[in-house]
């Protein structure tokens, strides 16, 4: 039995966190959710998650703040930031600090999932741990298959030429 990869969603906007995880749901995965910075720290002392989605521009705090801290209290996580606001500037910063991913909204239901399978799937080679745990199903979307895992995406092929 697989264990089910954990993801929390931290984002103001209550519509986006229902429909994040709505996504996520429907695969092996384990969601949660949270708007304020109190809310991700107590989530994350109480049971740390293998991934999390985080919006960069909230009311009450600073998405680059929130992804430092996650990053220096709990390095085993991966972050992926999901922006709508998205700028050269803030995606270099975010990946600095030891973002997986960076998104811009809108987001589509195949990129929030190729994001967290590709940050879960890295989580799991750093960690060295088995390829089947956690997992988070793709609806049949194996890792080989996800843009950007293959040696002939665009993106290999620009940093190849």
């Amino acid at each position: 039995m697989q264990t089910p990869a954990k993801i929390l969603i931290v984002d103001d906007e209550e519509v986006v966190r229902r429909s994040y995880a709505r996504i996520l749901e429907g695969t092996n995965c384990k969601v949660r959710a949270a708007w304020t910075w109190m809310q991700v720290s107590e989530l994350m002392q109480d049971d740390p998650c293998d991934v999390v989605l985080l919006d960069l521009r909230m009311p009450e705090m600073d998405g680059m703040k929130v992804l430092k801290a996650i990053r220096q209290s709990w390095p085993e996580s991966e972050v992926i930031i999901i922006t709508g606001y998205p700028t050269l500037e803030t995606a270099k910063e975010a990946l600095t600090l030891g973002a997986y991913d960076y998104l811009a909204k809108p987001v589509g239901p195949d990129q929030i999932l190729e994001s967290a399978n590709g940050a879960i799937q890295h989580k799991m080679w750093a960690l060295h741990t088995e390829p089947d745990k956690p997992d988070c199903e793709t609806h049949g979307i194996q890792s080989a298959e996800v843009p950007g895992n293959t040696a002939e995406s665009p993106a290999v092929i620009r940093r190849a030429s």
